[in-house]
């Protein structure tokens, strides 16, 4: 390969080992987040972000196709996409690869111009961008790139080494430019992840030996040992392998590859799909082949069809391995192998198989004539969500602080609310991104259905935005409210400190309870009680008229039931409600309005 081109397979070389250096140093990012809280952090969002676009790269194998390996890194990373960081990034390869997929190979001016596109990309994204993060960095890495091309550059391994000792030194300024990280000591953990994104796909241009596999489990983690654990209890759950090439009538959207993928995934395990413009691969393994070929067939033709029956195929390799080869046995071995294989007539209902889904027990939305408005909304707990299913949300999708769901996860939860428009509630201000991405992404839905995000960054602010829906008033001005009712809402949570730090002049020692308000940390100290009073002190003003204590998992109900005395004995002008929320990691979410 030469030192001045980049090729398409030295592209997805350099995207997957910049892939596989993020994952590998994830935790240290996670580290460098200011608020030492235990929740999934930068660089577990960005790492699952780019893991997704990576597990699709590599099921293109050696492809030469400079188009579908860009098509791959650029909707993979899409649907991947989790928290701020992980849209931010997805934002910048998706406007990288519109730059480079038009080339069979790449310059250092082609590498230039995606990277002027890519930052324009992840600025448009992001509705009020601040200097001081991952976008900066971003945007300092472009300029250096810039600036070599006009110098007349054309080593690729230079560039590289040049971009990236730029790009550090803007991260180092980070600091400087965001007094909460200078006071922390850290410098911005998104520009760092993107840092090692660049050195990792330096170190594959290089060609430094690298495990460049990539895993489920490192797209899910832990998902390999679930499987597993799956596999022994039930030996072989779906029994047909199924193959086959889609001969699209037209390029699939990305609400159309998603749709069809959560499909597989409903009648089956072990997918894998890839699609560029003319074609689209499909694996898996499900119990009724046929299933999986109909849906196939609403997209175009269908080729290299392949089925094979997992359960013959495993009865004869234990066959193989203890027989001693009479005809007895093997007959025996045939007849086995057929009691194994469910057989239908017309009218049976036919088991699909267990759903792969995205938590423990996925709750069944019920079906109903199509109403004019939905709502989807995202939070940890039992308690939070059935206060939530108790003023008509149709879709909780379990997440928030200790797992930001992504964009596909948002997409696929929308589609299950029979409404022609969904409101969509993130209550976190790191979802806040992934979902009005889900918006956009849904604008070419086939059947009309439209999303709209009313930005509540607390769970708090979400149920009083819900409340303030008026069922039979126009869609805007029901927008419009809600939107303005989220001003109304103060929030503090109550967590533990998982490291030492310094915010906002005040020190924190790792495993001290802290009290996180609006604008920062209210309350430090050994006693959760105390923290969480001392926190709704301060967010106290006159004119605030009710409180309300939603306690964690981890919280006695009497504990609960004390503070709750103990905050209406001090604020007796006010209503305070306790109401079980059964969140995780946060032992207390307190709201003042």
């Amino acid at each position: 390969m030469s030192n001045n081109a980049i090729d398409a397979k030295m592209l997805a070389k350099m995207f997957l080992s910049g892939a596989k250096n993020l994952d590998a140093k994830k935790e240290w990012i996670n580290e460098l987040n200011v608020f030492p809280v235990p929740d999934g952090d930068t660089g577990t969002n960005m790492t699952m972000t780019i893991m997704s676009a990576a597990k699709e790269v590599q099921n293109l194998g050696d492809s030469t196709d400079m188009g579908a390996i860009c098509k791959a890194i650029s909707s993979g990373s899409l649907r991947g996409a989790r928290g701020n960081s992980g849209v931010i990034l997805s934002q910048l390869l998706r406007g990288f690869t519109k730059v480079v997929k038009e080339h069979e190979t790449v310059s250092v001016r082609i590498l230039a111009e995606a990277f002027e596109k890519a930052v324009e990309t992840a600025y448009k994204a992001v509705m009020k961008p601040k200097e001081g993060t991952i976008l900066t960095v971003a945007k300092g890495a472009s300029e250096k790139a810039h600036e070599l091309y006009m110098e007349g550059c054309d080593d690729i391994a230079k560039f590289c080494e040049d971009v990236i000792s730029y790009a550090e030194e803007v991260l180092a300024k980070t600091p400087d430019m965001l007094p909460v990280l200078k006071q922390a000591g850290v410098v911005d953990s998104g520009g760092q992840g993107l840092v090692q994104v660049l050195k990792g796909a330096r170190d594959g241009f290089l060609g430094k030996e690298i495990d460049l596999s990539i895993t489920d489990e490192d797209v899910t983690p832990g998902a390999r040992a679930s499987a597993k654990e799956t596999t022994q209890e039930t030996d072989i759950k779906f029994g047909y392998c199924t193959e086959f090439i889609v001969l699209l009538n037209k390029p699939l959207n990305v609400k159309q590859e998603i749709d069809f993928k959560g499909f597989l995934e409903s009648i089956g395990d072990s997918i894998v799909m890839v699609a560029d413009d003319e074609i689209c691969k499909v694996h898996v393994h499900s119990n009724d082949p046929g299933l999986a070929i109909q849906r196939a067939l609403m997209y175009g033709q269908l080729s290299n069809m392949k089925i094979d029956n997992m359960w013959m195929e495993h009865r004869e390799k234990l066959f193989h391995e203890n027989s001693d080869g009479s005809w007895s046995e093997i007959q025996t071995e045939i007849n086995g192998a057929a009691e194994l294989t469910p057989t239908y007539s017309a009218g049976d209902d036919i088991p699909l198989g267990d759903k792969v889904e995205m938590n423990d027990a996925e709750e069944e939305v019920p079906v109903g004539p199509r109403k004019d408005v939905g709502f989807v909304t995202v939070c940890a707990g039992s308690g939070l969500a059935d206060i939530f299913r108790g003023l008509g949300v149709d879709y909780v999708i379990e997440g928030g602080q200790t797992m930001n769901p992504s964009t596909a996860d948002i997409l696929d939860a929308v589609d299950k609310v029979n409404a022609d428009t969904v409101i969509v509630l993130p209550n976190n201000k790191n979802i806040i991104l992934a979902a009005n991405q889900a918006a956009i992404m849904s604008e070419d839905s086939e059947d009309g259905k439209k999303i709209v995000v009313v930005p509540s960054k607390t769970v708090p602010q979400g149920i009083t935005a819900i409340i303030n829906f008026v069922p039979d008033a126009p869609l805007d001005g029901n927008i419009e409210a809600m939107t303005e009712s989220l001003s109304t809402v103060s929030t503090g949570e109550v967590t533990y400190a998982v490291r030492d730090t310094v915010i906002d002049d005040v020190t924190i020692k790792q495993g001290d309870y802290m009290g996180i308000g609006d604008k920062g940390i209210l309350g430090v100290g050994s006693d959760i009680s105390d923290v969480t009073f001392d926190m709704l002190e301060k967010m106290m003003n006159d004119d605030l008229e009710l409180i309300s204590v939603y306690y964690g998992d981890e919280v006695d109900e009497k504990d609960a039931e004390s503070l709750r005395d103990r905050i209406s004995d001090r604020f007796p002008q006010c209503d305070v409600e306790l109401q079980f929320g059964g969140q995780p990691i946060y032992y207390y979410i307190v709201s003042a309005e």
